[in-house]
């Protein structure tokens, strides 16, 4: 019986972390969001390391306004291990106000997770995105190559906040 009661309390954790759509205690999602400006390509410049993107060169997140109010997300990447590309499809809601940048995005069924845009400049230009957990980041951008002193602010502002930016992947987008 405490093997069942355990095991359930271990998945029922596991689900909980997994499908937390709050952003990392003290991290804070902009607060002057437009959706209609964040839409399009965006190249990801850095992120730290997950398994559903694991090895993957070349990777754009294209956004698209929904009819329902959403957003659709289409994640693309280029495996050179299997010389192949790879995309997924998901969809993305607010999670408060539609001026906050704090999503929740699936791209399984029911289950999602917390997006949060936690840097933007006022150009819609670059964006320093989080998880709902320190364990995901991204550096995105609307060019495949960002100038070196943006790079290093966005990075700063990452460490600032908790993240392990020392592990960063620098993605090839040549």
């Amino acid at each position: 019986m405490h093997f069942w009661r355990n095991t359930a309390l271990f998945i029922s954790s596991l689900l909980s972390l997994s499908c937390s759509v709050s952003p990392p205690s003290g991290v804070k999602p902009v607060g002057h969001f437009d959706a209609n400006r964040y839409l399009g390509t965006w190249y990801e410049i850095a992120r730290l390391d997950h398994r559903f993107e694991r090895g993957l060169d070349h990777v754009t997140a294209h956004y698209s306004l929904r009819d329902d109010g959403g957003l659709t997300v289409v994640n693309k990447g280029f495996s050179p291990g299997k010389q192949r590309w790879q995309q997924s499809v998901g969809k993305a809601f607010f999670t408060d106000s539609a001026q906050q940048g704090s999503l929740k995005v699936s791209f399984f069924g029911p289950f999602y997770g917390g997006y949060h845009v936690i840097e933007l400049d006022d150009d819609y230009r670059y964006a320093l995105v989080s998880g709902p957990n320190r364990d995901y980041l991204w550096l995105l951008a609307r060019d495949k190559m960002i100038d070196e002193p943006v790079k290093q602010r966005l990075v700063a502002s990452a460490r600032q906040q908790g993240f392990p930016v020392d592990e960063l992947i620098w993605v090839d987008q040549q």
